[in-house]
């Protein structure tokens, strides 16, 4: 429903995180409390002037979502090809304007008919099974990924889950060296919205996506491993499952996939790169 809004005022930006009045069972025991909840907030991707698709996504972090989603899914080749973005709380939502160079403009129009209904699932506007799987260059073979930095990676991931903390409700999507340093981490309701910020960060800063590796707090699905192959991420680690389409891209392009990666252990779905698997310390 719109909100009514004065002549002349803004819209206040939504929190990520807001509070809520529960009421909390234990054991038989009745209090009210306050909860913390994840802010769901409707963001429509605006290119030039053009409403593409509206996502629901966590309202932080938007500059970089706007710069990964655009990336990801091959509306822009290059982040240069992205000239400005703008993000705007209106009463119904948030607007997000990109500023796309001409030639991405002019090849978005031709896809946007397939692809206006996309709402983060990752196939829906597609028409045709042969969109599903779009082409990618097989990635080359990097080495010096261990088993050990990347569950020490995973292990420090939670410190900066910190609307994990509070709410329980949202992904994170995190970046590791092979010294097993997280340098970025990510959140947001949607785990296909939290890895786009985090490529997205990646890209503005001109990162080099093939020396380092992504992980994610959720399943690792299909799209996930078609949003770093698109980047030539080498390397995608999952607190949980693969899927099977996933699994089949991954080892079709040349993409190390490792699922359960918790608690000392690990499964390798796909391991072009030979990851080198020296005791992991539980």
């Amino acid at each position: 429903m719109q909100r009514d809004l004065a002549p002349g005022s803004v819209p206040d930006f939504p929190e990520p995180v807001v509070t809520h009045r529960v009421e909390r069972w234990a054991d038989g025991n009745v209090s009210a409390q306050e909860d913390q909840l994840a802010q769901e907030t409707p963001v429509a991707l605006v290119y030039n002037g053009i409403s593409h698709a509206v996502m629901l996504a966590s309202p932080g972090d938007l500059v970089e979502f706007a710069t990964g989603f655009t990336l990801s899914e091959g509306i822009a080749e290059a982040v240069d090809e992205i000239y400005d973005i703008e993000v705007m709380a209106t009463a119904e939502g948030i607007e997000v304007h990109i500023g796309l160079s001409s030639r991405r403009m002019a090849a978005l129009k031709e896809r946007r008919r397939n692809l206006s209904g996309r709402t983060g699932c990752g196939l829906c506007g597609t028409e045709s099974l042969a969109e599903v799987e779009r082409a990618h260059a097989q990635l080359p073979v990097v080495k010096g990924f261990t088993a050990v930095n990347i569950h020490r990676a995973m292990q420090s991931l939670a410190a900066g889950q910190r609307m994990h903390a509070l709410t329980g409700a949202v992904h994170a999507a995190a970046w590791a060296t092979r010294d097993g340093s997280v340098e970025y981490v990510f959140e947001d309701v949607g785990r296909h919205n939290a890895l786009d910020k985090l490529i997205g960060r990646l890209a503005r800063e001109k990162k080099s996506f093939s020396e380092g590796c992504a992980l994610i707090t959720s399943r690792a699905s299909f799209e996930m491993v078609q949003k770093c192959l698109a980047l030539g991420i080498p390397l995608l680690a999952a607190v949980s499952a693969p899927t099977s389409l996933a699994v089949k891209m991954a080892q079709e392009s040349g993409l190390t996939l490792l699922g359960f990666v918790r608690k000392g252990q690990h499964v390798v779905y796909a391991d072009p790169h030979k990851l080198l698997t020296a005791q992991v310390p539980a």
